[in-house]
């Protein structure tokens, strides 16, 4: 995508929204009007000239995308002002629209092609490359470089070439051939770059540990995660630090919050104030009633069986009779929410409001019904965090409210896991939390 279509805004390692097609932006005083200056030396691989017509009509575009929608949900309407300016009407104030659109829901599509419906086919877009003939779909895609491409400079790559796999070995055995410049890693890849001089990147991705889909404990199968002290029983009984060691081959942070490590909003305060202990944690279901356990069904999938057997030998010390419901993987993401918990691997965000939105206040596939109203104290820090001055202050209620979720047992977070970028000596790669995927903007030629 980053190969073939320009976004509006970019992002850089840090999560913040940098220039692109929009030069500069500027947010009114209500907070409900963006309006940006656009570039004017830009073409679509068409003919068509890019300006804000173009760019209003993408954006309508996006808009209406069953996965591009997020980012424009408090959009009333986009305006082309003039020629080379744009307005963003908003219903209500929006902290993320900027992330969301930098993080890939931005890319600006030649009007043309959007109308014909022909763009799944026929991609066309302002990028720095189109898409070669010779491209095999599903197995290579090859790109042609757009000499006159107005930041040329910054895509050196040519030829350029994107091959899908998801087999590791398939991967590392390209990177030893000389095949493969930049690879998605392991912690394989990652022992044997020293060796290769390779460059290894690496940045936090997700959090890992049991997602409490039911923590009001509003379902019978749920009751039991409706007590604060069942719920900080299923944190201290996990070793986060040991399974970063084990599980994870030390690849990794352990800690107890859905705010990725050092980012704003996390609290390091709050890591380590009880030492995993089952024991402890005996001893808070018996305070909760439970202490002949209870009894528990939760989905697995083939991803997450390396957690399978910490979960069942710790619940089995616990007492609690645990019931995995075998599936795959894609089904997986459609039912696990039906339980009333399930081991979660979910993304994580660098924008600390993305967050807040994503992990606690707003419906996801993970959390489809965050239960806020079960959660006074919680549901009023975030209108806090929401109706802050951007900034330092709201930086400040976020780390509150953070706090009152760890507190409350929100989340059994074991630890967070990292995406990994091997890549040959000249490649350098800036990985961005909420961003699987480096675009060729996070890729740059160092020799």
């Amino acid at each position: 995508m980053s190969a073939l279509y320009d976004p509006l805004l970019a992002i850089d390692g840090t999560g913040e929204p940098q220039p692109a097609l929009a030069t500069d932006w500027e947010v009114s005083e209500d907070f409900k009007t963006i309006t940006m200056n656009l570039r004017t030396d830009a073409k679509f691989s068409d003919g068509e000239a890019f300006d804000a017509d173009a760019a209003v009509k993408s954006l309508e575009y996006l808009k209406a995308g069953a996965r591009s929608q997020e980012a424009y949900q408090k959009v009333e309407s986009f305006e082309a002002v003039d020629e080379d300016t744009i307005a963003i009407h908003l219903t209500q104030r929006d902290d993320t629209i900027l992330y969301f659109m930098g993080l890939g829901r931005s890319y600006m599509m030649a009007p043309d092609a959007i109308d014909a419906g022909s763009l799944a086919e026929t991609p066309v877009g302002s990028g720095p490359y189109t898409l070669g003939a010779d491209s095999v779909p599903g197995a290579e895609y090859r790109f042609e470089k757009v000499a006159d491409h107005w930041a040329a400079a910054d895509f050196p790559f040519d030829p350029l070439s994107v091959s899908p796999l998801s087999d590791a070995t398939a991967m590392l055995n390209g990177m030893e051939s000389g095949q493969f410049n930049l690879i998605y890693g392991d912690k394989t890849a990652m022992d044997m770059a020293a060796d290769n001089n390779w460059n290894v990147a690496t940045g936090l991705s997700m959090w890992v540990g049991l997602q409490f889909s039911d923590r009001a404990g509003e379902t019978e199968m749920g009751k039991p995660l409706g007590d604060l002290k069942v719920r900080e029983a299923l944190n201290v009984a996990f070793n986060g630090p040991e399974m970063v060691e084990t599980i994870a081959q030390g690849v990794g942070e352990a800690t107890n919050q859905v705010f990725p490590v050092d980012t704003p909003g996390y609290v390091s305060a709050l890591v380590g104030t009880e030492k995993p202990s089952i024991e402890t944690a005996k001893k808070l279901l018996a305070e909760a009633g439970y202490a002949d356990g209870f009894d528990v069904t939760m989905p697995m999938a083939p991803p997450f069986q390396p957690y399978q057997a910490i979960v069942e030998q710790t619940f089995t010390e616990l007492g609690i009779t645990l019931t995995w419901k075998e599936t795959d993987f894609m089904q997986y993401m459609s039912v696990a929410p039906e339980y009333p918990m399930f081991v979660g691997v979910i993304a994580m965000d660098s924008n600390p409001i993305a967050t807040v939105e994503r992990q606690i206040s707003k419906p996801q596939w993970y959390n489809p019904n965050p239960g806020l109203d079960a959660f006074p104290e919680v549901k009023a820090q975030v209108e806090k965090v929401f109706t802050a001055e951007p900034g330092d202050t709201q930086i400040a209620e976020v780390e509150k409210l953070n706090t009152l979720v760890t507190e409350n047992a929100f989340f059994s977070v074991w630890a967070q896991s990292t995406n990994t970028y091997i890549s040959v000596a000249d490649f350098e790669v800036t990985p961005v939390t909420g961003m699987m995927f480096p675009t060729l903007r996070q890729i740059a030629v160092t020799g």
